[in-house]
C-alpha cells in the first residue's frame, strides 16, 4: 500500500443499557455526554475518511460526532454467540464449565457460536488492510481497538486484551512504509 495512514481510534458512546450485559449489535448508545463528545469532535482531522462498525452504538456515536462513516463489518466486535445479549454473572453462575474456560485462555477461547479474539484480530487485520493513504477515523469497539493494538505492536491475542480502553476515548496509530507506530492508547476528553 502507498502512502502512510493516520488513524484515530474512537470506541462508541457507551451503550443505553443494563451494564454486564454482552450487547448485541442493535444496543442503542448513550449520547448525553455532550461535553465530552464535542471535546472528541474538536481532536478530531478534518476531511479524513470515516469508517465505523454496522452496530447501532457506533453508527450513533460517529453520527453525534458529525461523521457520516462506511459501515464495515470488518470492524464490528468480538461475536460472542449464544452468550449475546446475557449478562456475564449469570453466564458465570450458569454457564457452566464453558463460560470459565473460555476466561482461562480469552485470546483462543470461542464463545458457544461465536469467534476467537484471534478470529477478530484477523477481520481487523483485513479491515485495516483496505484503508488507503491519508486520515481516517474509525469509530469501533474496545476489541477493535485491542484488535488494532495488537496489530500494531505485533502482541499476542491475549497480550493485546490487557489493554484498557473507555467509551469516548481516543487512540491514535499510524501505518507508515516504516511500520506501525501508536502514537496514544485511550485519551479520555473529559
Amino acid at each position: 500500500m502507498e502512502g502512510e495512514t493516520f488513524l484515530w481510534l474512537i470506541r462508541h458512546a457507551p451503550v443505553d443499557g443494563i451494564a454486564g450485559t454482552i450487547h448485541a449489535a442493535d444496543a442503542p448508545a448513550d449520547l448525553r455526554g455532550r461535553a465530552q463528545l464535542e471535546a472528541l469532535r474538536q481532536r478530531l482531522p478534518q476531511n479524513a475518511t470515516s469508517f465505523a462498525s454496522p452496530s447501532r452504538r457506533t453508527v450513533e456515536t460517529a453520527r453525534a460526532l458529525g461523521l457520516e462513516p462506511e459501515l464495515e463489518g470488518e470492524f464490528s466486535e468480538q461475536d460472542f454467540g449464544a452468550w449475546t445479549g446475557r449478562r456475564h454473572d449469570d453466564l458465570a453462575a450458569t454457564g457452566g464449565g464453558a463460560y470459565a474456560q473460555f476466561w482461562n485462555d480469552p485470546g483462543r477461547g470461542r464463545p458457544p457460536g461465536g469467534e476467537s479474539f484471534e478470529d477478530q484480530v484477523t477481520r481487523v487485520r483485513l479491515g485495516l488492510s483496505r484503508i488507503g493513504a491519508g486520515s481516517a477515523t474509525l469509530v469501533v469497539h474496545s476489541g477493535t481497538i485491542r484488535a488494532a493494538l495488537c496489530i500494531a505492536l505485533d502482541l499476542t491475542p491475549q497480550a493485546a486484551l490487557r489493554f484498557v480502553i473507555d467509551p469516548l476515548s481516543l487512540t491514535r496509530i499510524d501505518r507508515l512504509a516504516t511500520g506501525w507506530r501508536v502514537v496514544s492508547v485511550n485519551q479520555r476528553m473529559l
